[in-house]
């Protein structure tokens, strides 16, 4: 006679385990206490054993075979937390062994059917392209960014900036928070009346309208995103800045000016792939002029000894294709590589965590009008996703890194201050 599910259950995580499974076969395994798991058929179990982890429990949790009782659709921060607590393999008994084996072989799994926001027909095409080439890098990019500007504004808010803030104090909002991220960046950067920026992996155009309205710039923008690149346009026109501003949609290799003064790379070096990495800051210094500066934003591993290797499970399935991390040393060292001498280096991680809360936020605010926007899987998708995010972060998962180098001149000459203050003034 094999386990049941609840036994089987107890047999991996132990009765103690904070959360309750209850099983379509009647069965129940963990704590009573615990929060609760309900497997409704066995393609819940199917979809565990296939992808054992967060891919495996979130194919199911979008299907609708596991449902969680009391979970926030839009913030699921807390069962993301128990579960990542609590769940936390026992070493088995040889007699444990013996009893899984046979439960696994009363269970066989087979290929499952996949919800239908991990198969999109764009992702399909882009297996079949060159990996980090222009075409398939467009179709991911696409795949994310491409969702609709209307239900961007409602989880990014007015600021319309898809990246980590900086939080000047606890009691910052989300609005100051990212235009302090702005000027910190402007400060890196030494940005003045009359200079050139270029900001690669734009986005909606923040930092070009930040940098034109308040630093007196000329700022060129470049997104691989037709809808970002569009409202980002729209947005310059309304600004009255369209003679000192542009927003470029196409491949920042695509970019033939050089002599900038100063270039911001704010969430792009995620989206290249670490084996480009040197080509990426080679092709940066070039259209630097000597003693011009790059701030390089991204987020990164708190090691370097995985570079390369995608991000697995669900994250790369349903929100990030072809997204590849390193740890920041791997970058420093690639730049230095390259020519570029690094001046400073600073991590924001805990203010990720709380951007990724107030992303959250805005999600379960606007809940309704995103899921009639998006549609209630891609609405859940970027509540798993945006929570399990700030986890990350909280816990020391991922971290995000500025770089700030120069293009040092041939005589040594670096164009920084014996002693730069790059806070902004009120910081």
């Amino acid at each position: 006679m094999t386990l049941t599910v609840g036994q089987a259950f107890d047999r991996v995580f132990g009765p103690e385990a904070p959360v309750r499974v209850v099983a379509w076969d009647g069965s129940e395994g963990g704590s009573p206490d615990g929060l609760v798991l309900r497997l409704t058929g066995p393609e819940a179990l199917n979809h565990i054993l296939t992808a054992p982890g967060d891919l495996g429990l979130a194919r199911a949790y979008l299907l609708g075979d596991l449902v969680i009782d009391g979970i926030d659709e839009a913030d699921p921060y807390e069962v993301l937390r128990v579960i990542g607590d609590g769940l936390t393999p026992r070493r088995p008994t040889r007699h444990d062994t013996v009893e899984l084996a046979r439960f696994l072989a009363h269970h066989r799994p087979h290929p499952p059917a996949l919800p239908a926001e991990e198969t999109p027909s764009q992702l399909r095409r882009m297996a079949q392209g060159l990996r980090h080439g222009k075409a398939r890098d467009a179709a991911a990019i696409s795949h994310h960014y491409d969702v609709s500007n209307a239900f961007y504004e409602l989880v990014l808010g007015p600021s319309m900036t898809y990246t980590c803030a900086c939080f000047p104090t606890d009691e910052s909002s989300l609005e100051e928070a990212q235009a302090y991220k702005y000027d910190l960046v402007a400060k890196k950067l030494g940005l003045r009346p009359g200079m050139r920026l270029l900001d690669v992996g734009c986005g909606w155009g923040g930092m070009v309208r930040h940098a034109v309205k308040h630093y007196g710039v000329t700022a060129l923008g470049v997104t691989l995103s037709r809808e970002q690149a569009t409202w980002a346009q729209a947005a310059i026109e309304a600004d009255g800045i369209g003679d000192r501003a542009e927003v470029r949609h196409g491949d920042y290799r695509d970019v033939t000016e050089r002599g900038f003064d100063a270039i911001s790379s704010i969430g792009l070096t995620e989206h290249i792939g670490v084996g480009n990495y040197p080509a990426y800051f080679r092709f940066l210094r070039e259209r630097l002029r000597d003693e011009g500066r790059l701030l390089n934003h991204c987020i990164t591993r708190p090691d370097n000894r995985h570079a390369g290797l995608p991000p697995r499970g669900f994250i790369n399935r349903y929100v990030f294709p072809d997204g590849e991390l390193t740890g920041s040393g791997d970058i420093v060292r690639i730049m230095e590589d390259e020519g570029f001498e690094v001046r400073h280096h600073e991590n924001l991680r805990e203010h990720y965590a709380r951007t990724c809360a107030a992303w959250n936020a805005n999600l379960a605010k606007n809940w309704e009008e995103c899921v009639e926007l998006a549609g209630l899987g891609t609405a859940r998708v970027w509540g798993l996703y945006l929570a399990g995010s700030r986890l990350g972060f909280e816990r020391n998962g991922i971290q995000l890194h500025q770089v700030l180098a120069s293009r040092t001149s041939t005589e040594g000459v670096s164009g920084f201050p014996l002693r730069p203050r790059f806070e902004p003034a009120d910081g």
